[in-house]
């Protein structure tokens, strides 16, 4: 990352942050060569990262009016969620106050009254439930060795389920690996009725969980993702090429 100016330097409890930039992109980094978030500064909307880009393929499905995401990081998915749609209720919970504050300083959050910024620990705001349902939970809890576990747990999964409405979505993003993991599958065969799965080409197991089955074709998927690569001004034909019903 030598090609990158370093805007900012901090650490808390959880380790090291720094903002770094070149002339079109800004880094959230949570150690040496690790991209927690990636923003275009000239299209701050238009992810960055393959896994991003596969995590929105969830709007094929349902058009949420409520989402919550777990783990803000440089706030990437909430600049694509505002951009396409901008009356979505979003709840974004952190665990580390250093990232809230990191992304209102450097990373242009669209801060406002359908923006609910929470900091606390996502298993303890899921168990907590005393929250309105959600049409989608996206998931994306990284640290700077890799996927949070306890993302993966039984725990998690059940409480998310909870709170997500009748026609909901729970969004994990995982590594590659999880794909094989047949006790994860079967953790969510137990409180979903639809759950597909895409491979990004970095590596990713982006897992989308419907709580409702449904019916639709190939063509009808490719006829309705280059409506929305429009909506969101990315092209979504890559991620789509390798989504799939997770069995």
């Amino acid at each position: 990352m030598s090609d990158y100016t370093t805007l900012y330097t901090g650490e808390d409890d959880h380790g090291p942050l720094l903002v770094m930039e070149d002339k079109e992109v800004r880094l959230l980094s949570f150690g040496d060569n690790d991209e927690q978030s990636k923003l275009l500064k000239t299209a701050q909307h238009i992810p960055m990262h393959t896994y991003l880009q596969a995590m929105l393929l969830v709007l094929l499905f349902i058009k949420p009016k409520r989402v919550i995401v777990l783990g803000l990081g440089g706030g990437g998915l909430i600049h694509a969620l505002r951009n396409f749609d901008r009356g979505i209720n979003i709840t974004a919970v952190e665990l580390r106050e250093a990232v809230i504050e990191v992304a209102k300083r450097y990373f242009w959050l669209p801060i406002g009254k359908k923006l609910n910024l929470v900091h606390q620990d996502a298993n303890a705001f899921l168990a907590d439930a005393d929250h309105k349902k959600a049409d989608v939970i996206f998931a994306d809890i990284y640290h700077g060795n890799g996927v949070d576990e306890q993302q993966l747990s039984e725990a998690f999964i059940a409480n998310a389920a909870a709170l997500l409405k009748s026609e909901g979505y729970l969004v994990l993003n995982c590594w590659k690996e999880h794909s094989r993991d047949s006790a994860l599958l079967a953790l969510l065969q137990k409180h979903f009725c639809d759950v597909r799965a895409c491979l990004t080409g970095g590596g990713n197991w982006v897992v989308f969980a419907g709580k409702q089955a449904r019916q639709i074709s190939a063509s009808g998927l490719k006829a309705e993702a280059q409506q929305l690569s429009q909506q969101l001004d990315f092209p979504l034909g890559r991620s789509l090429t390798r989504f799939e019903t997770w069995e």
